[in-house]
């Protein structure tokens, strides 16, 4: 069962990977490059993946809870959707791109 805690703590990691997107080295918005962007995002996909799969073992070996669990799975199957929509989003571009005319 998801509970408000569990859905307030990954919303909070949402942001979290998100408002750090938006700025680059120098603190200034906009000045991350695209391709920094999307390096970041799965990064962070790869990070809350990593998590997950700890926190499944420390309730393998009875150290965690399974809220624990339940909550780090879905944090990282969301940052892993939002890296796939961003993926199939550019591929349309591309596509929509390679369709017009010179």
């Amino acid at each position: 069962m998801i509970t408000a805690l569990s859905v307030a703590k990954a919303y909070a990691a949402a942001q979290k990977g998100v408002s750090g997107l938006a700025t680059d080295a120098s603190g200034e918005a906009g000045g991350l490059d695209f391709s920094a962007m999307v390096k970041t995002a799965v990064g962070n996909a790869i990070d809350t993946s990593k998590a997950a799969e700890q926190q499944i073992v420390s309730h393998a070996q009875g150290k965690a809870q399974l809220i624990d669990v339940a909550t780090a799975v879905s944090a990282a199957e969301t940052s892993l959707e939002a890296v796939l929509a961003v993926r199939d989003q550019v591929i349309s571009a591309y596509q929509e791109i390679m369709r017009m005319p010179i």
